[in-house]
């Protein structure tokens, strides 16, 4: 898996996100997959960046790597923040009151409805959301 590391800073997030996007295998995949792939990344992103080391500013690490037999990109976000599950929280109320409401949680869930497998894991003091998208649709080849 190809890595990129840079301290937790929202001025990271254009690096971070060409990092993934950059690669000729995702280049070549719809605009739909393109833009999910954009906002779960800068979802993901800026929640560290944000909230990880608060008030502090610390290291985060992003892993990539497109696998073939059915085409996919993985991709995993480490930091060595305060440990935190994104996906142990009930999913955000979708309902009008709530969404003016601005509780919060409707960035994990998009990222959960729009990437085709979400894990979280906490190890050797790190904590490591992994995201995985398919680069195909039914009616869309990529390379």
């Amino acid at each position: 898996m190809d890595s990129l590391s840079v301290s937790a800073e929202i001025k990271n997030l254009d690096q971070v996100t060409d990092f993934v996007l950059q690669r000729p295998e995702i280049a070549a995949c719809s605009k739909q997959i393109r833009l999910q792939l954009r906002l779960a990344i800068e979802e993901i992103f800026v929640n560290i960046a944000s909230y990880a080391y608060d008030p502090e500013i610390g290291p985060a690490e992003v892993r990539c790597e497109v696998l073939p037999d059915p085409l996919r990109v993985v991709i995993q976000f480490l930091d060595g923040g305060k440990p935190f599950d994104p996906l142990a929280k009930e999913d955000a109320d979708t309902s009008e009151e709530a969404l003016f409401a601005r509780e919060g949680g409707l960035g994990i869930l998009l990222v959960k409805e729009t990437m085709d497998g979400v894990t979280y894991t906490y190890e050797n003091g790190k904590n490591i959301l992994t995201i995985e998208k398919k680069l195909t649709e039914p009616e869309d080849v990529c390379l």
